[in-house]
């Protein structure tokens, strides 16, 4: 992205002589003023909105567009095309990363497989992550060129400091990064501070730089190693690509569909049965187990070790600077050193209690006990707990696990991703006093008057279980062993998550059996009527983006 606004102000045009019109001057200036207007109009909007509202531009536009090619392309041969509505659902959960299903999968072609993998690669949270890292980079960038001091030609390695209060604070970073090697201190030298200023501000582009690098980097090297592993898996074991053929899917797309979908957390499968067809296929299992923590949960873990890697090897003060100073960087994803740790711990303790109680209750149910031996009984709990918080890739029934389970799985699937055991804000308000950030400090004491207005995530949650309660109160009263509010409440919690999890539905628990009927391998919602699955497009919008709300509620006091 270039910063066109100054130079589209200061433009010349191009056919302007000394006999010319007034009437061709005048036009030419104002379309070069026009320009100019209409650029920086632009950079204002963009990098003054709130990133809430160019968030959910960003989901909604996308999920639209897709809605607009999925309907253009065919489906798969003799499938009935599914209805507008229930494709939009399918685009927005594909977008959002929910994967929510009212439709089969095997109804979709393999041209409407590949969109949706980009929709799916679009919404993940890395890839959307880095597109806040370039907008970040450009802010300081602009502010570096609006001031005229940083060029082509700078030099990182002379760096004046003046030992001032203001400047202590300004470049604290400066003065315990950057080792002898890369820093020259020159003594008794007075600067003004803005060149200081400056000066910080171009190691925290650099930064940021670097850090976009590798994220991206990050996300490309494991989705295609990943997609080359299971390729290589299902080519050399019989059983698994024998699902394939049977369900006439090609080897390349499944792979790379199945692993963006994996990493960027969705859960969606090519396979009507999701990842039942492939219970057995334990060594699949396990390549798809780092995916879904490598993408989600352990992200920044994993992250800050990779910087922390090429620190070592390359000994770049950028990636010093960005392991010290992490909050500078306004990447919330880049977890300060003990958030990260004990943000390990908390999601290897989250899946030991899983796991534990999960063989506990189901070893012996029908759950695991359909053809699996000890070994794959171990691999199939492991996979299905790890799934549990944001993923929703499944290889069972989960209409057929316990209460006590289900109750477990609703708990994981509300937590944040970076839920860690660890008194964080005290941790955060010491770091910000030791910084002497006072103002920062305040302002998340305080919040806004209009955050004052907003509930809390379950506030919000409990109101759209009543409402679906109310769109689906005739069924639940039909068919009340399909339509209980436990199995509403999962899918409501599933598409706040945007895990995916859902009950299903089965006719063998209707009271009053339909001739009709058919056992369908879709979600529990595509039995809901329009209004319930617009109500789910709402909730998988906001949990997307719950993260803009997690301090509502917050002046709401029980006594």
């Amino acid at each position: 992205m270039k910063i066109t606004s100054f130079a589209c102000f200061l433009k010349k045009p191009q056919h302007l002589s000394s006999s010319g019109s007034g009437s061709t001057i005048s036009l030419a200036y104002l379309g070069t003023s026009m320009c100019g207007l209409v650029s920086h109009s632009f950079h204002s909007l963009v990098y003054t909105i709130n990133p809430f509202w160019i968030q959910l531009c960003y989901f909604s536009s996308f999920s639209f567009f897709g809605l607009l090619i999925l309907s253009l392309l065919e489906t798969r041969p003799g499938s009935i095309r599914p209805k507008a509505l229930d494709m939009y659902f399918m685009s927005v959960s594909a977008t959002t990363v929910s994967s929510m299903s009212t439709v089969e999968m095997e109804v979709f072609s393999d041209a409407q497989l590949v969109v949706f993998t980009i929709l799916m690669f679009l919404g993940g949270e890395v890839f959307v992550s880095i597109l806040g890292l370039q907008f970040s980079k450009y802010k300081i960038k602009r502010s570096l060129l609006h001031n005229n001091k940083v060029n082509n030609d700078h030099n990182k390695n002379d760096v004046y400091v003046k030992e001032n209060n203001v400047q202590k604070l300004s470049c604290l970073s400066y003065k315990n990064v950057i080792n002898n090697d890369h820093l020259v201190m020159i003594n008794n030298v007075q600067t003004h501070e803005s060149s200081l200023i400056d000066s910080c501000n171009h190691l925290k582009y650099n930064s940021i730089r670097y850090l976009g690098y590798i994220t991206f980097g990050y996300l490309v090297v494991i989705i295609g190693l990943g997609s080359t592993l299971v390729a290589i898996y299902i080519s050399l074991v019989p059983s698994a690509s024998e699902v394939l053929y049977n369900k006439g899917l090609r080897l390349r797309t499944f792979s790379v569909f199945t692993i963006v979908s994996t990493f960027t957390n969705c859960g969606f499968i090519p396979t009507n049965e999701n990842m039942i067809v492939f219970r057995k296929n334990s060594g699949l299992l396990l390549l798809l187990v780092p995916q879904i923590l490598l993408g989600n949960t352990l992200y920044p873990t994993c992250l800050r070790l990779v910087i922390w890697v090429l620190g070592r090897f390359t000994r770049r003060v950028e990636y010093n600077y960005m392991l010290k100073y992490s909050e500078e960087l306004g990447y919330a994803h880049f977890l300060p050193r003990l958030h990260s740790l004990f943000l390990f711990f908390t999601v290897l303790g989250f899946i030991v209690v899983q796991f534990t109680l999960f063989c506990l209750m189901e070893w012996n149910s029908e759950v695991l006990s359909d053809g699996l031996n000890s070994f794959q009984k171990i691999i199939a709990a492991l996979f299905e707990v790890v799934n549990s918080r944001h993923t929703g890739e499944s290889i069972v029934d989960l209409s057929t696990i316990s209460s006590a389970i289900l109750v477990l799985f609703v708990i994981m699937m509300y937590l944040p991703p970076y839920t860690s055991f660890l008194p964080i804000k005290d941790y955060e308000e010491k770091e910000l006093k030791k910084s002497g950030d006072e103002k920062m400090i305040n302002k998340k004491k305080r919040g806004g008057g209009v955050q004052n207005l907003l509930f809390s995530q379950l506030s919000y949650l409990a109101i759209f279980v009543v409402l679906i309660c109310i769109t689906e109160r005739q069924k639940m009263k039909d068919d009340p062993l399909n339509f209980t509010v436990l199995n509403v409440v999962i899918e409501v919690i599933s598409a706040y998550g945007n895990v995916g999890f859902t009950t299903g539905y089965s006719c063998k628990r209707q009271l009053i059996h339909e001739s009709n009927c058919k056992d369908t391998w879709y979600g529990f919602s595509g039995q809901w009527s329009n209004t319930g699955k617009f109500i789910l497009i709402l909730v998988m919008f906001f949990g997307r983006l719950k993260k803009f709300n997690m301090q509502g509620g917050a002046s709401w006091y029980l006594s």
